[in-house]
């Protein structure tokens, strides 16, 4: 028979342990995220258009406007969602310039090369790769005089040893 003093313990450890691991992951700022399937509806109509006002969310989810904005708060807060970006137009797309720019670093000035090269606006993506080169660059320019601007500053860059580029002709398709 379970005396009533050993319940009373342990219920106390109970607590105790929810409590010591509630400050262990407030001190590691660890938090779990938990996403149901309401945020998982929430995130793929935000995907589609983060421009969606929470009242027209809120009629498509079948929930009330606080609690999606309270969702959405929780999901920013938690890190699943980092921010909202702009989809170009395939009209504007198409009417940009873009190059594949291999670029070779010099291994002193990695750290710095990085940074001044996610300064420029003109970088949409930057990958490190293995092989000959150190990073690929996917640039996108206005005109193929813009473009050359942006890779003589590429190759200008203190830590950039060298660069090769390919001028995407054509898209066969895009994922």
């Amino acid at each position: 028979m379970i005396s009533l003093l050993s319940l009373v313990s342990y219920s106390i450890c109970s607590v105790d342990m929810i409590l010591l691991t509630y400050k262990l992951s407030i001190l590691t700022n660890q938090t779990d995220i938990m996403i149901n399937k309401q945020d998982e509806e929430l995130l793929s109509l935000l995907r589609e258009n983060a421009r969606t006002s929470v009242s027209d969310l809120a009629r498509t989810l079948h929930l009330s406007r606080s609690t999606v904005q309270n969702r959405i708060a929780k999901l920013e807060q938690s890190g699943v969602i980092k921010g909202y970006s702009v989809d170009y137009g395939s009209e504007y797309l198409d009417e940009l310039v873009s190059a594949h720019v291999l670029i070779k670093e010099s291994p002193k000035l990695v750290s710095k090369t990085n940074l001044e090269l996610k300064r420029i606006p003109q970088i949409v993506d930057l990958f490190v790769i293995s092989g000959e080169y150190d990073l690929i660059a996917v640039v996108q320019a206005q005109s193929l005089n813009k473009l050359n601007c942006v890779l003589e500053e590429i190759g200008n860059l203190e830590g950039v040893e060298r660069t090769n580029s390919s001028v995407i002709l054509a898209t066969k398709f895009k994922r």
